[in-house]
């Protein structure tokens, strides 16, 4: 017996109708926004001043937080707007 389950489209509903919930959401997703912002600056500023971060491990992690803010820049305040 094998599974022939298949998703042919995938429907994403909005809050159109419900104030309260597009407020939660829109607060809700700014303060995770803002927090990964103020993460990822805090780390950038201190691997980049501090001279004795200069090794490979914090170069990665540098490299890592530079992706993060440009993923979560792009996909967040979408969501936000939407």
């Amino acid at each position: 017996m094998s599974n022939s389950s298949s998703i042919t489209e995938f429907l994403l509903l909005t809050f159109a109708d419900k104030q309260k919930l597009q407020l939660l959401h829109f607060w809700l997703f700014l303060g995770i926004y803002l927090a990964a912002l103020l993460g990822n600056g805090l780390i950038i500023t201190t691997i980049t001043c501090d001279h004795r971060l200069h090794t490979p491990m914090y170069f990665f992690l540098l490299n890592l937080s530079f992706v993060d803010l440009g993923s979560i820049s792009t996909t967040v305040p979408k969501a936000m707007a939407n």
